[in-house]
């Protein structure tokens, strides 16, 4: 059974730093493409960041050069360390992962940036 638990969130000023924890289980992470999302109230879900399975990385351009999407597969466990952030990248994140038609979302974590 696949499941994703997402940690790390909190209230952050703009400027700090925060890392995201997408702890997996009934599968591999090294195995199947991993993603992180987020929305924002009254926006719609937006794609943030991703590892495939090679290793490589991909990112939004809104987050480009300050985020750094990673994994630790001892762990099986992502992570989104999250740097410079603004008031703008509040939301809930979510970690996301699909193979073949389905499609796996966990439950989400909330991050705030205000002074």
């Amino acid at each position: 059974q696949v499941q994703l638990v997402e940690s790390g969130g909190g209230l952050v000023q703009p400027g700090g730093s925060l890392r995201l924890s997408c702890a997996a289980s009934g599968f591999t992470v090294s195995s199947w493409p991993m993603m992180w999302y987020r929305q924002a109230p009254g926006k719609e879900r937006e794609f943030v960041a991703t590892i495939l399975t090679g290793g490589g990385a991909r990112y939004a351009d809104s987050v480009k050069g300050r985020f750094n999407i990673s994994r630790d597969n001892d762990r099986n466990t992502v992570y989104l360390q999250m740097n410079s952030l603004k008031p703008e990248d509040t939301a809930r994140y979510y970690c996301k992962t699909l193979r073949l038609r389905d499609t796996y979302w966990g439950q989400g974590t909330q991050v705030t940036v205000s002074s």
